[in-house]
């Protein structure tokens, strides 16, 4: 999984799964992670949530890597009507 360094040092994850299909937005959802004293890096997946253009189309959003694409559910975090999809 890839995981972004932003310039302030933020680590950020733009990650899709199979509840892309039906419960969660289309496209994927992004997570900021947690660096750990040792290190590692913590993936709370109950913080997940929607990009920006899920709730405008004025919006533009940086779409998960190939390499981020899960192919088991990730039940967590925010979720998103498919009333138009």
């Amino acid at each position: 999984m890839d995981v972004n360094k932003e310039d302030d040092g933020i680590l950020f994850v733009r990650f899709s799964d199979p509840t892309s299909a039906d419960e969660t937005y289309p496209t994927g959802r992004y997570l900021v992670a947690d660096a750990e004293a040792d290190g590692s890096i913590f993936l709370d997946f109950n913080k997940a949530y929607n990009p920006p253009c899920a709730f405008t189309d004025f919006a533009t959003c940086v779409f998960a890597p190939e390499q981020n694409h899960l192919d088991f559910k990730i039940t967590a975090g925010e979720s998103y009507p498919h009333k138009n999809h």
